[in-house]
């Protein structure tokens, strides 16, 4: 272990870098120690609100500085592949914010890139750190509920229906993942990464096949308010088939009303099941399997605690060891999302085969 706490740089000060700022600041073994957002009163005031000592408005003036050991690149989605490239050349540890990137190519730049010099990286899949979620890949690998046939995954929310997290009317932070001319790629690029981690990983499959839908629901007339063109989609339903035989169906939407950030994940298979759930913190598991399976007879099962990803991120830029989720299954969800897209446009199934370039790469 380090003998001196690991020195992390925060790029990007919105929403999202409060929960970062938090969960490093719990970690005995680094401290936060400068951050990094165009915007200089952002950054001067997020510095101010967590004693960070030091800001830039830049990234090649925090760079050129270089009193860090390693950074959380928490900027919005398309700028994480030019802060990352940029980074790279640093050689320091990178965690980087969902999605890697807005599509495929450009995620595996950013993988191989990294993979070339050997830095550490990983990606917030931030629900790899749940206990439930641990527990039931153990489940599901040691056998307990059988060869699994069917999952299905669910992720809810509803700041188009209610005001809880504030009104997506009037703030910038929820009206910009409304709008593909600001960057988002709805809900499908927002929490389908999230969604199809957390199946794909209990599971212990991956996509084989993928046919999805998109919807975009009028919110405004005109489908604008001001410079927010409301066109990205707010719902999706994904219909796969898994590498390891099993069908599921992954879906997702902004209108949940009675959800504010849930998470449903079932996985049935030929000697049980188990079922998840997760709601703003609070969550749960129960299996069904053994002579269980005839009487319907549930029963809950302790999840003792696991690391989060951002201690995970800590310990893998003290050891040198690389650890999950890495850019690479990034990537290769990423791969499937493209898929999804084009396969609403085209209105029929598609292949999930492992593009030319992630053959190479994988050998």
């Amino acid at each position: 272990m380090s003998a001196s706490p690991v020195r992390i740089l925060i790029l990007g000060t919105g929403a999202m870098a409060e929960r970062h700022v938090h969960f490093f600041g719990e970690i005995e073994e680094c401290r936060v120690v400068a951050a990094v957002d165009i915007a200089e009163a952002r950054v001067k005031a997020f510095c101010a609100e967590h004693d960070i000592p030091t800001y830039f408005t830049d990234l090649d003036a925090a760079i050129a500085w270089g009193e860090f050991d390693a950074v959380s690149n928490i900027t919005p989605d398309p700028v994480h592949h030019p802060t990352v490239m940029k980074l790279v050349e640093t050689g320091k540890p990178i965690l980087c914010e969902k999605p890697l990137a807005p599509t495929y190519p450009l995620a595996l730049e950013m993988t191989e890139a990294v993979e070339r010099r050997g830095i550490v990286n990983m990606v917030n899949l931030r629900y790899r750190g749940l206990p439930v979620m641990q527990k039931a890949r153990a489940l599901v690998q040691d056998g307990v509920i059988g060869s699994v046939r069917h999952i299905d995954a669910a992720f809810l929310h509803s700041w188009l229906v209610g005001n809880h997290w504030g009104d997506w009317r009037t703030e910038e932070r929820w009206l910009w993942r409304l709008s593909s001319a600001h960057g988002s790629s709805g809900v499908l690029g927002d929490l389908g990464i999230h969604i199809l981690d957390f199946a794909c990983f209990v599971a212990d499959q991956m996509p084989g096949s993928v046919h999805c839908r998109l919807k975009t629901f009028a919110k405004a007339e005109n489908d604008r308010i001001g410079e927010y063109g409301l066109d990205a989609n707010d719902s999706f339903v994904m219909s796969l088939e898994f590498d390891g035989g099993a069908l599921g169906l992954v879906h997702a939407t902004r209108w949940a009303p009675g959800y504010a950030n849930a998470q449903n994940v079932a996985v049935y298979g030929s000697k049980g099941g188990l079922e998840i759930w997760f709601e703003s913190e609070e969550m749960g598991l129960r299996l069904c399997a053994g002579e269980d399976v005839h009487t319907q007879t549930w029963r809950d099962v302790e999840c003792p605690p696991v690391p989060n990803t951002y201690r995970e991120f800590v310990d893998a830029v003290m050891s040198g060891d690389n650890r999950q989720p890495s850019f690479r299954h990034a990537a290769e969800l990423q791969h499937v999302l493209d898929l999804a897209f084009e396969s609403d446009r085209l209105g029929r199934t598609l292949e999930v085969e492992p593009p030319p370039q992630l053959k190479e790469a994988t050998g």
